[in-house]
């Protein structure tokens, strides 16, 4: 089996070089299998094995007169190899190689970007261990709802992340995929059996019915998890720019000694890296849909979907890896203010606590309809003054006070009480 290329850093995965070398190990392993079969010489396959080489610059070179980077490819080649040359590529189409190559391409993206959704992973839970008591106040549609805590908040994001690592281990099955059977797919001038012997040894399965490409709908799945966990990351990042801003500052981005936040405006602390986060995410987006329109191709095969992949695939990888990295470094140094969350949360002196006081008037008998406008009266009054206090109203209305003691009001602003079945989101997450 011959031992998949690879290389530290996503950009080296997609340069020219690393291409060609995916190129020539389909070749090569093509040519193993030709020959375990008895349909070439074994002695050429050493020859092909020990002088196989490629140049480039020299393969762009021919490609510029004959025009197609196979053929351009597979002369550079023969120009190492000398007579055994005649061997390589016997039998097989240009898509047989630049489809089962590419799926090597993805899958070994697909190993670097997994690793790092597993490195985000890692350090959204080691912040929602740290913050799983610090008490903030949760929001919907922007409003102030009810107490939470930031730790419950990053127990959500770890929740989603971990299905995207499902998802891209689901996808490594999709993606890893060869084809050798020739010019429509039909095996005319291969034998079944050497796609079956190539894929082993480049650790891919032969596609089950492929025309004279592997079809598209795996590579727009490529793409669209890809913008999945970019989707998952712009939401990270849009909360941490919300949570950021003046009036609120709960948490963050760490900002570096010497950083300059505004060339106008010294006190600047902007949260530029949510906000790259946040554009990159759009760019992933709209890959995928031009990756879902390649799934029509003509007949068995045009290549409108080659020109879309050449831009599609490199940037979506290397764009993930970066949005991963970016993300994780994050969280990681992410600054939080927990004096700031317990300041907001007790704006309007404790509003957001206002459905435990409706619902302990209505334990105490009171309708849900008398209890709500009882309580939504004064939480209304608080919330349009300046310095409105809900609690300071609710101790004064006889409406409360005849069915409530202060002990009992004081308990119903108890953010202990929002909190008493953490554990249940925290045990299912192992956190």
């Amino acid at each position: 089996m011959i031992e998949r290329y690879t290389l530290p850093e996503m950009g080296d995965l997609w340069t020219d070089a690393f291409k060609f070398q995916t190129w020539l190990q389909v070749e090569v392993a093509v040519c193993e299998a030709q020959a375990e079969l008895g349909y070439i010489p074994a002695d050429a396959v050493a020859t092909i094995k020990e002088k196989a080489a490629f140049d480039p610059k020299r393969i762009l070179e021919i490609e510029a007169e004959v025009r197609h980077d196979v053929i351009a490819f597979l002369t550079n080649v023969n120009e190492h190899v000398g007579e055994a040359g005649r061997y390589i590529h016997l039998g097989m189409t240009s898509s047989d190689v630049l489809d089962t190559a590419l799926s090597l391409q993805l899958v070994a993206s697909l190993d670097v970007v997994s690793s790092q959704v597993e490195a985000l992973i890692q350090a959204i839970r080691y912040q929602a261990q740290q913050h799983r008591d610090t008490v903030m106040v949760g929001r919907s549609h922007g409003i102030h709802a009810e107490p939470m805590t930031f730790g419950f908040k990053l127990a959500g994001w770890l929740a989603e992340m971990l299905r995207h690592r499902d998802r891209l281990c689901r996808l490594h099955k999709q993606i890893a995929v060869g084809k050798i059977s020739g010019a429509v797919g039909t095996y005319a001038n291969i034998d079944p059996r050497v796609e079956d012997l190539a894929c082993q040894k480049l650790g891919l399965e032969p596609d089950c019915a492929s025309t004279q490409v592997i079809s598209r709908d795996r590579h727009a799945e490529f793409l669209q998890t890809l913008a999945l966990v970019a989707a998952s990351i712009e939401r990270f990042a849009v909360e941490i720019r919300n949570l950021q801003r003046t009036d609120v500052l709960e948490v963050e981005e760490f900002f570096a000694k010497g950083q300059k936040g505004s060339s106008a405006m010294p006190h600047k602390r902007n949260p530029i890296r949510s906000e790259r986060l946040t554009g990159l995410a759009r760019i992933l987006r709209g890959h995928a849909i031009a990756a879902l329109e390649n799934v029509a191709l003509w007949h068995e095969r045009d290549i409108s979907h080659s020109s879309v992949e050449r831009v599609a695939f490199p940037d979506c990888c290397i764009l993930i890896h970066f949005m991963l990295v970016e993300t994780t470094d994050l969280i990681q140094h992410l600054l939080v203010y927990p004096e700031n969350m317990q300041r907001n949360m007790n704006v309007y002196g404790g509003v957001i606590f206002s459905q435990r006081v409706l619902l302990t008037l209505v334990e105490k008998g009171l309708t849900r309809e008398e209890a709500y406008s009882i309580v939504q009266a004064n939480a209304h009054t608080a919330w349009n003054q300046p310095e409105g206090n809900f609690r300071a109203l609710i101790s004064k209305d006889e409406r409360v006070t005849s069915h409530l003691s202060p002990e009992e009001i004081a308990t119903c602003f108890d953010p202990s009480e929002h909190l008493k079945h953490l554990d249940v989101v925290y045990q299912r997450l192992n956190i």
